[in-house]
């Protein structure tokens, strides 16, 4: 087995899947960006921005509740061909809202590392402790050797906890290794440390992974079969984030049922598995648009999370030590079935989404990603990433993902909260 660590950085190569074996899942690895050394001003602009960010700003700001998105917005919108000065102005508009770095409470060493888990107030002082790991002499700024120590090493590895924090350290995990990017890696890694909550346990312990009385389904059918599941009316008055955790205080065993009835590892010995992960990434495009009722513009700021976390899988699935990969896409399930009943489960209807685009193509919708109103709403511009990924991961043969991508761009009106 190829190590992780075995990758050179090169500008715009290949991410080498770090496997002689052939992926149960079989996606391409994605093209790397890496701006660290490009003389071109473009990604130039990149890297100091990226640097900038990561120097001056919180990852977590407004009383520890909100995500800064800087990184996010700033590498879709240059992977969609943002100009120097497109990028310094969403730099511009998105530095208005964050906020300074504040001091922990302590500082982290190896040895107590773990013990701050899940409480945010040591973000700083996480940041502090794995640049300090980059630092050292076992690793000589190799940020992939950081990350293979405390991502994926130990009792209850940090990659199993990635879907904390609406799946933030997810997506953050992705664009570090899209972008080969030390700043975006230790990021990533804090997010991890400080979001990591109860979720990480239904993936740690195989006791949760059980035979499903429903039995076996794609993801668009079980969401389907979901929101019509009379067993969840009146769990919640109101849609919400705050609704995820008593969702599983109150009604795990539902919950289990669905997350145990789509079991791609289970697939990946008839050859089934690739399919299934496509499936998911449908069901996710799904999820965001065709919950949309025609002349509402109710694009729901949490579906919007589904689409954007699986592509940071995507991403992620060629590169990932290869014990790992099935209990990331199983994890990203989990959070998708949290947040779809947290939101009241709206129903999927993909009537809603024409598949008539009146002639408008992907450069029509990333004309409307970089030049819109909305060309500095982060989820906005990463929601067109993930669609426009997707469809070059799968060939998009009928359109379905342009099509969803243009009813998209021509719709929103903003996120109903």
């Amino acid at each position: 087995m190829a190590s992780l660590l075995s990758y050179i950085p090169v500008v715009n190569r290949l991410i080498p899947a770090g496997d002689d074996q052939k992926p149960a899942i079989n996606v391409a690895p994605v093209e790397v960006h890496d701006v660290e050394t490009a003389p071109e001003r473009r990604p130039r602009t990149l890297k100091h921005l990226l640097r900038a960010n990561h120097v001056n700003h919180a990852i977590l700001y407004h009383n520890l509740e909100f995500d800064n998105h800087m990184a996010h917005i700033l590498c879709s919108a240059y992977l969609l061909g943002a100009s120097a000065e497109q990028l310094h102005h969403i730099y511009d508009t998105e530095a208005a809202f964050l906020e300074p770095w504040q001091d922990s409470p302590q500082e982290i060493v190896e040895d107590d590392w773990r013990d701050f888990l899940g409480d945010k107030r040591y973000q700083r002082a996480y940041v502090d402790f794995f640049e300090d790991a980059l630092a050292s002499r076992a690793s000589y700024y190799e940020w992939k050797k950081v990350m293979e120590k405390y991502m994926f090493h130990g009792k209850n590895p940090l990659v199993n906890g990635l879907i904390g924090g609406l799946g933030h350290p997810l997506i953050h995990l992705g664009y570090a290794y899209e972008m080969n990017n030390k700043e975006i890696a230790i990021e990533a890694l804090a997010l991890a440390a400080t979001q990591y909550n109860f979720l990480h346990k239904y993936i740690d312990d195989p006791s949760y992974t059980q035979p499903s009385p429903i039995g076996h389904a794609s993801p668009a059918e079980l969401l389907d079969k979901l929101s019509a599941d009379s067993r969840f009316d009146g769990l919640f008055t109101e849609p919400g984030f705050k609704n995820i955790q008593p969702a599983f205080e109150r009604h795990e065993a539902l919950l289990l049922e669905y997350w145990n009835a789509w079991r791609p590892d289970l697939a990946a010995a008839a050859g089934d598995a690739t399919k299934q992960f496509e499936q998911s990434q449908e069901a996710a495009a799904a999820l965001l648009v065709a919950t949309v009722p025609p002349g509402t513009h109710a694009y729901n700021f949490f579906f919007v999370h589904a689409l954007t976390t699986s592509h940071a899988v995507r991403i992620l699935l060629p590169v990932l030590p290869p014990q790992f990969r099935f209990g990331l896409v199983r994890a990203w399930w989990l959070l998708v079935l949290a947040v779809y009943v947290a939101e009241l489960r709206p129903r999927i209807d993909p009537d809603y989404v024409s598949l008539d685009v009146g002639g408008k193509t992907w450069a029509y919708v990333v004309e409307r990603g970089l030049n819109s109103e909305w060309a500095t709403d982060a989820h906005y511009v990463k929601a067109i990433r993930a669609l426009k990924e997707a469809a070059n991961t799968w060939g998009d043969v009928h359109e379905r993902y342009l099509a969803s991508a243009v009813r998209f761009v021509d719709d929103f009106r903003g996120w109903t909260r």
